[in-house]
């Protein structure tokens, strides 16, 4: 059995921090995992029409990597061009494994490494095992009646068909989340019909878009000026927080009825505008981007069906709506979201005494910082339950995780220990103040059903705060929370 001292798994920016991070602290010997056949994650497997990110490109990227980029906020090529720069310079490839996809982790008590199962019967050993899967890897498509019946094209958002042409083609697009405000204007002007099922509208923000000049692009090569505007963009975005938190009339008066002036600027109809204008407060579910959504919708080839016109059934010739309507489509595209909160970890992990990480979760995902479980040594989640941030940018986070994960195995280190693990009465010290925080926040009490919560009602996939509040935590390491031994 091949052993390292670490293994990654997952190759998007998550697996590329730890990779990066682990070479600061001198361990060489790792191994990065990706089940499929590119390296790259999240941007690299979504590439549906009109992908990008929504958040300003200079803070969506490493902190240690600037970048020239060519707008504000990056499309899906350029987001892909940055991470193969990313992987190039880090000689990150070469220390990949791809068509690895791991179908159970377990520790071994007799060697304290952990066991990497992978499909086809490999078994690969590691002192150290970080999870950077991601949280938006695992797509969900519902079951709706009748859904295997259709006789034409389906797919999700996550894995879009370049090889089927949609143009001219009878369409339906099931969900209307980020993925669906992005993929709906990008293709409306080229598809015969665009049939839009909303189950539940969300509050659209303009998108301040813009491209930068030559001139502009070359400013960014100087990382003196990339800081300084990543810094203004940080603190701008952070500010964000007051409202989600703290001040629901903050949400009100900005933000909420700037979403309302959106509404009533792009849409005339009077039906349209109503069905598409939530009854829940801003922020309570994802906020949307776009300056081109709104307009999409108003076109004559595109209908939005809302909840009370929703789908009945799936047949072979296209949706049966609940108004009895029958429409026929050759493609139905699902943009039906991902298992982000129960489903965090989408393998078994299997830690001391024969307890799985899906056992210790039945309730809902919890985890010391977002990041690590007791009964479970030597093993890091990235993006992990509660570290999500819906102001500002996951990478922050990302690399705010790594502060601790640094941190956590140089202690082991030190002291010329095998193992490192959270003690129990600080990791449930810790869950404990994350959920009594949440309390506080627009997620827990605006009024809506999102995927931030889990089946248990419990807002996991969120931070209840600043997100400099979580990284202060992260490099604020506590020695007296774990057992090193």
């Amino acid at each position: 059995m091949q052993q390292h001292t670490a293994i990654i798994i997952g190759s998007g920016f998550g697996g590329q921090a730890a990779a990066i991070n682990l070479r600061r602290i001198g361990i060489e010997d790792f191994l990065i995992l990706e089940r499929r056949a590119w390296m790259g994650g999240t941007w690299s497997q979504n590439s549906y029409p009109g992908a990008a990110v929504d958040v300003q490109s200079p803070l969506y990227s490493l902190s240690f990597e600037p970048y020239q980029w060519s707008q504000m906020f990056a499309e899906q090529d350029e987001l892909v061009e940055y991470t193969n720069h990313v992987l190039a310079k880090h000689g990150l490839r070469e220390k990949t494994k791809l068509h690895a996809n791991v179908t159970k982790v377990q520790w071994d008590e007799a060697s304290q490494t952990w066991q990497v199962q992978l499909e086809g019967g490999e078994v690969l050993g590691a002192k150290y095992l970080i999870n950077a899967s991601g949280p938006l890897s695992t797509p969900v498509i519902p079951h709706f009646k009748g859904r295997d019946t259709f006789q034409g094209k389906t797919f999700h958002t996550n894995n879009w068909q370049h090889g089927y042409d949609h143009k001219g083609k009878r369409v339906a697009i099931i969900g209307s989340g980020a993925s669906a405000a992005q993929v709906i204007p990008a293709i409306a002007p080229e598809v015969q019909t665009l049939h839009v099922f909303q189950r539940t509208p969300h509050w659209v923000l303009p998108r301040p878009d813009r491209v930068f000049s030559k001139f502009e692009r070359a400013l960014l090569g100087n990382k003196l000026i990339y800081k300084a505007l990543r810094t203004a963009i940080y603190w701008g975005l952070e500010s964000r927080v007051i409202g989600f938190k703290y001040s629901k009339k903050m949400l009100n008066v900005v933000a909420q009825q700037a979403a309302l002036k959106h509404i009533a600027k792009q849409i005339s109809d009077p039906a349209l505008r109503q069905a598409v204008t939530p009854d829940y407060t801003i922020g309570c579910k994802r906020i949307i981007l776009s300056s081109t959504l709104y307009p999409a919708l108003c076109r004559p080839n595109v209908k939005l069906h809302p909840k009370d016109d929703g789908i009945a059934e799936i047949n072979a010739r296209g949706i049966l709506t609940t108004q009895g309507q029958q429409i026929d489509l050759d493609l139905i595209v699902y943009s039906t979201g991902y298992d982000a909160t129960d489903g965090v970890i989408s393998y078994p992990v299997v830690g001391k005494g024969g307890q799985s990480v899906q056992d210790v979760w039945a309730e809902f995902p919890r985890a010391y910082l977002g990041t690590t479980l007791p009964g479970f040594p030597n093993f890091f989640v990235v993006t992990g339950p509660n570290t999500g941030i819906g102001h500002t940018s996951a990478i922050f986070v990302i690399e705010a995780q790594m502060e601790y994960i640094r941190r956590a195995i140089q202690a082991v280190q030190r002291q010329g220990a095998k193992t490192i693990e959270v003690k129990p009465q600080a990791e449930a010290d810790y869950t404990t103040m994350i959920h009594r925080e949440m309390k506080q926040t627009v997620w827990q009490s605006g009024g809506c059903t999102s995927w931030y919560k889990s089946k248990s009602g419990h807002v996991i996939a969120m931070f209840p705060g600043f997100s400099f509040t979580f990284r202060q935590m992260a490099k604020a390491f506590k020695p007296g929370d774990h057992v090193i031994v």
